[in-house]
């Protein structure tokens, strides 16, 4: 039975990614640690070796506590993840690849909207490597949406989601495809399906990936 550990800088993602993992496959379990406090120091320290370090920390628990492929679900963690974690015995994912891996694909415009100054970098060193594995070159739009983080801190969810679906809806003329940078946002994406252009979230996408890793599959972008 394979088991998929996650790696969360909030709370709000466990009962998220416990519903998905069900969802996708009712053989997979899931195990969780959420670290807020991980966020904090990489958004104001940057991707230090400290930094670097805690999230090895994390990584090794998860694998140490029975995890075959780790999902860390954090933006701007990401690539610290995924560095750090590549010496680890088991797959070691960040939650937005497989997202943009299929934005890249989906039009020459790709909107990035995001909560967080801090995501913005990682999103588009990301979705620039997956477009040289795509051989494309999409413009991007980045949208930040700083007053959707305030919402989100003080634990108004509907007021977050709410600002992130105005901000996708307000660049639909200059994007073939809108991504949704953070795992938090993707609640918004039910209420833009009357969108003409496709808007795309991470969680749902990561947990089928790293499901099919578990089972073998090679995970998306450990091949040139």
């Amino acid at each position: 039975m394979p088991r998929l550990g996650f790696l969360h800088t909030a709370q709000v993602h466990v009962a998220t990614f416990e519903a998905l993992v069900r969802a996708v496959d009712v053989g997979s379990t899931a195990g969780h640690l959420v670290d807020p406090d991980l966020l904090t120091r990489a958004r104001t320290e940057g991707p230090t070796a400290d930094v670097e370090a805690a999230t090895l920390q994390l990584l090794r628990r998860l694998v140490d506590e029975g995890a075959d492929v780790v999902v860390c679900t954090c933006s701007t963690l990401g690539p610290v993840a995924e560095s750090v974690g590549a010496d680890l015995p088991v797959p070691v994912l960040r939650v937005d690849r497989p997202m943009a891996r299929e934005a890249v694909r989906g039009g020459a415009r790709v909107a990035v909207v995001a909560a967080l100054e801090s995501t913005l970098g990682p999103t588009r060193e990301l979705l620039a490597d997956e477009a040289r594995r795509a051989g494309v070159s999409p413009t991007l739009v980045e949208v930040v949406v700083p007053e959707a983080w305030a919402a989100f801190e003080r634990g108004d969810t509907d007021d977050y989601l709410r600002r992130v679906a105005v901000a996708a809806r307000a660049v639909v003329d200059r994007a073939d495809v809108v991504v949704l940078a953070q795992a938090s946002m993707a609640g918004a994406a039910e209420g833009l399906a009357d969108l003409p252009i496709t808007v795309l979230a991470s969680p749902l996408l990561a947990v089928r990936h790293a499901v099919a890793a578990a089972y073998g599959a090679e995970p998306v972008g450990d091949s040139a």
